[in-house]
C-alpha cells in the first residue's frame, strides 16, 4: 500500500519543510502539493533537516483533482465542522480503517487544508471520509506540520501491515473505488436518488468497509446488475 500526504496550497514555506522532516521521521516518502511551489522554497529546506530528499521528490499539482488522480481511498482533514459530513474519524479510526481494507486499497491519500482556512467544502467533497484531531481546547489548534506529524505517526505501522496483506494479484473488479462507482451508479439507476441525502449518506458509509465487506457487496451489486432492466 502506498500513502500519499497531499497539502493543498500551504501558506508558510517552513510548514513544508516540518511536514516532510515529519514524514521522513516517520518513514514515509510521499509528498504532494496543490498549487504550491513551495517544497522548493529556501525557507522549506530551513526545518526539513534531513529530509531534503522528501522536499526534492515531492510534486506539485495544479488542483486536487489532478493530486488525487488514481488514488483509491482519500481521506481529508478538517480541524472544524463546517462540512456536511456526518462521520468524523479520529486518527486512530482512520488507522483501522485503511488497516480492514487490505488488498481493497493499493493508494490512500491523506489531505490537509490551508494554515488559515482548511479545506473548502467542495474539496472535502472529494474525499471518501472526513477526520479531524480531538483537541482539549478549539484554540490554539495545531499547525499544518503538527498536524501531519501526528496523522504520520498514527500511520506509521501500517506500512508493514500492509505490505504483508497486500495480494499482488488482486484485480480492480474487487477494490473499494471500483466498489463506490458501482454504487453510484446502481444508486442512480434504482431510484434517481442522486439529489437526496440517502445518495450521500450511502457512498460516505462505504468508506469504512472493510475487505471482505467490499468482496460481499460487489458480489451483490454484480446481482443487482443483472436483474435490473439495461438502460
Amino acid at each position: 500500500m502506498e500513502l500519499h500526504f497531499v497539502l493543498v496550497e500551504p501558506v508558510v514555506p517552513e510548514n513544508v519543510g516540518a511536514a516532510a522532516r515529519a514524514l521522513k521521521t516517520m518513514g514515509f516518502s510521499s509528498l504532494r502539493l496543490v498549487n504550491s511551489d513551495f517544497h522548493r522554497h529556501e525557507r522549506a529546506s530551513w526545518l526539513a533537516h534531513g529530509s531534503g530528499d522528501i522536499l526534492a521528490n515531492a510534486v506539485s499539482y495544479p488542483n486536487l483533482e489532478a493530486a488525487l488522480e488514481g488514488m483509491d481511498l482519500v481521506i481529508g482533514t478538517s480541524a472544524k465542522p463546517r462540512h456536511n459530513r456526518r462521520l468524523n474519524l479520529t486518527p486512530a479510526d482512520v488507522k483501522k480503517v485503511i488497516e480492514n481494507k487490505g488488498a481493497a486499497v493499493n493508494r490512500v491519500a491523506l489531505v490537509f487544508g490551508r494554515e488559515d482556512q482548511g479545506l473548502s467544502n467542495q474539496e472535502i467533497a472529494a474525499c471518501d471520509l472526513v477526520t479531524s484531531i480531538p483537541l482539549a481546547a478549539a484554540y490554539p489548534s495545531l499547525n499544518l506540520a503538527q498536524a501531519v506529524m501526528l496523522y504520520a505517526w498514527e500511520l506509521s505501522s501500517l506500512k508493514t501491515v500492509a505490505a504483508d496483506s497486500a495480494d499482488p494479484q488482486a484485480g480492480d473488479l474487487y477494490q473499494y473505488r471500483a466498489l463506490r462507482e458501482r454504487v453510484s451508479a446502481l444508486l442512480n439507476r434504482l431510484d434517481k436518488v442522486p439529489e437526496s441525502k440517502l445518495y450521500d449518506w450511502a457512498l460516505e458509509r462505504l468508506g469504512l468497509l472493510g475487505e471482505k465487506d467490499i468482496h460481499f457487496l460487489h458480489t451483490l451489486c454484480q446481482s443487482l446488475e443483472r436483474s435490473l432492466p439495461a438502460d
